[in-house]
């Protein structure tokens, strides 16, 4: 039998098996959220690079002076620095499109099944698990153990950047899986910080703030949708939650789970899907960009890479995010498969799920975030953090493409038709 036959029985039978093929519907939002993402990873990409050439550029001090630079009133404890407002701020834009995200995961995407949300679910602990283990034993003699889940974070946006340009030919179904390991390890991350790195609570803001967002939610319930009210409820539930002692970010996290995810009778479309279409732009393309500017500039000369190396800090964030990601990731795959019996989808190895590991092992955002939150912005160990990011971001990417690289030659190469189907052919496409 021929390869092209082969394949077309394949393409006709049902597939069954982890990462086995999805519904045309979440085909579609797959490719809606990768043509955002990657655009968004590009201007990631982009304010990293400015970043890191101004802080190393002889104006180096006008950077650190900008990124210091204190505005908002003082009165309600807003006068934060400007790198403050960014992580504070403008990711609370990100975390509303992950909260978004995760509605609409639970109501109508891989995490409304039981059976396909233990997947992504389990290797996502798995790839969260296993990085914060080599960190800590890194860090058990002398180090800094504040910062355990620094490197348990994935990056999407450049995660999907690398997938996009190298996984052409990849089926949708591991494509989904990146998406929803990083959506789940989003939420990880989102619990992390409101548990481990929030600040003393004071109840009373607290209360205030889950009430803005319960309204918040109500008006979306009930299509209002008006920006006039909908953005200063927003805005108040930010100040409340930061007064609260809670990282303000999960504020945004909140407001994007209470949006409703399913459409009503007057509308196919839920309003999750209206919001993320609205403000995914806004956070890809100007939010965490411009918290990458204040948050990458890292001294990157010799002096101040051998004191990272020499950090059990660095140490900890390299190989959790370069070893701890993909080992994690897989392993949790292979308990999966174990425990259930259910082996992969025909066509699928693992070295599939390995390369994908290794380009989850991108950790920016959400790293950099949990590294300031743990040391203290400006820090020696933020600094070290900082560079041992960014370094184990680019490894990650390396590895992670090369494999994903090789293995998108492997699925490319049984799709294309087999000398046999080229010979039987004829020029005009028939006899």
């Amino acid at each position: 039998m021929s390869r092209r036959a082969r394949l077309a029985r394949l393409a006709t039978r049902p597939v069954s098996g982890l990462f086995a093929r999805i519904s045309p519907d979440d085909e579609r939002n797959i490719a809606d959220v990768l043509r955002t993402e990657k655009a968004g990873g590009v201007l990631l990409l982009v304010g990293a690079v400015i970043a890191l050439f101004w802080a190393n550029s002889p104006w180096s001090e006008s950077y650190e002076t900008l990124a210091h630079t204190v505005v908002g009133p003082a009165a309600l404890h807003l006068d934060l620095s400007l790198a403050h407002w960014a992580s504070d701020g403008l990711l609370t834009i990100f975390f509303f499109v992950v909260g978004l995200e995760l509605k609409r995961e639970i109501v109508a995407g891989e995490l409304r099944r039981p059976s396909s949300a233990l997947l992504p679910i389990v290797a996502a602990i798995g790839g969260m698990a296993v990085p914060a283990i080599l960190y800590v034993l890194v860090n058990l003699n002398g180090g800094d153990l504040r910062g355990w889940a620094t490197p348990t974070a994935t990056d999407i946006a450049f995660a999907i950047a690398v997938l996009a340009i190298v996984g052409r030919s990849l089926p949708n179904s591991l494509r989904a899986f990146l998406l929803t390991l990083a959506v789940v390890d989003d939420l990880l991350a989102i619990i992390v910080i409101a548990v481990f790195y929030s600040e003393a609570i004071h109840l009373g803001w607290l209360v205030a703030a889950l009430a803005v967002v319960a309204l918040f939610g109500l008006l979306t319930r009930r299509r209002i949708t008006s920006v006039w009210l909908l953005l200063p409820l927003g805005l108040l539930a930010w100040g409340f939650m930061h007064a609260s002692g809670v990282h303000a970010t999960i504020a945004g996290v909140l407001l994007g789970l209470v949006v409703p995810g399913a459409p009503d009778d007057s509308d196919e479309h839920c309003m999750a899907a209206h919001f993320e279409h609205l403000w995914r732009p806004v956070s890809a393309g100007f939010a965490v960009p411009l918290f990458a500017l204040f948050a990458a500039g890292v001294a990157l000369d010799p002096d101040s890479l051998v004191a990272a190396a020499k950090d059990p800090v660095a140490q900890g964030v390299v190989l959790g995010l370069v070893l701890g990601k993909p080992i994690g990731i897989t392993l949790g795959t292979w308990i999966v498969s174990k425990t259930t019996r259910t082996p992969l989808a025909s066509g699928l190895g693992w070295a599939d799920v390995l390369a994908v590991g290794f380009v989850a092992g991108i950790g920016f955002t959400v790293s950099l975030l949990i590294g300031s939150l743990a040391f203290g912005e400006g820090s020696a160990a933020e600094e070290h953090a900082r560079a041992a990011i960014l370094v184990a971001s680019v490894l990650a990417a390396v590895l992670g493409g090369a494999g994903l690289a090789y293995r998108d030659r492997h699925h490319a190469a049984l799709r294309a038709p087999s000398p046999e189907d080229s010979a039987g052919a004829s020029p005009a496409g028939g006899s």
